[in-house]
């Protein structure tokens, strides 16, 4: 496997931060990068731990931020761990994203939007409903749950797309004109 050369690696590093400052500038309207952040790091991102840290340390990062700055609750219960959990999958399964085309970015942004939708909801029913009562604990709270997330499941997918391609199309644009510039 080719290895990845060191601007290439500050490149994408910087491009993962800055979108985890804009989850914090974007709260509360559900704007979130970080689903483009773990598809982007994952696909990019040669180095598997580093692959892995750079999104999580980012969604870390802008958790702090929502504390310090008494923004949000940013550290809120056991189901955050599993959304943690969610986008190290999610960082995972895009290491298989090997062709970056428009059609196999959104591809893999509007799957993860729904592994995403799926995971974070169930676990939230089974993991943090029982703490907070925010619905019954039977199978009509169940649904009642992901009918409530449905609105900001279309911000979501949005937001996912619109990070995906920013990330993947600054990624490229850098790549192409600063190191071609270097080159010459």
């Amino acid at each position: 496997m080719q290895k990845q050369t060191y601007s290439s690696v500050i490149i994408a590093s910087i491009l993962v931060l800055l979108a985890a400052i804009s989850r914090v500038a974007m709260y509360p309207d559900n704007f979130s990068p970080m689903i483009g952040m773990a598809i982007f790091g994952g696909a990019v991102i040669k180095d598997k731990r580093m692959a892995f840290a750079l999104p999580l340390f980012a969604m870390l990062l802008s958790d702090i931020m929502f504390e310090v700055f008494d923004i949000a609750q940013g550290f809120w219960g056991l189901g955050q761990l599993i959304g943690y959990g969610i986008f190290a999958l999610i960082t995972m399964i895009a290491f298989n994203l090997k062709k970056f085309s428009v059609l196999n970015i959104a591809g893999y942004s509007i799957m993860s939007s729904v592994i995403f939708f799926v995971l974070s909801n169930g676990s939230f029913f089974f993991i943090d409903n029982p703490v907070y009562h925010t619905y019954t604990q039977d199978l009509n709270g169940f649904f009642q749950c992901y009918i409530s997330a449905l609105p900001f499941f279309k911000t979501s997918v949005v937001a996912d797309l619109v990070y995906s391609g920013l990330l993947f199309g600054i990624y490229a644009l850098v790549q192409k004109f600063a190191f071609r510039r270097a080159i010459a």
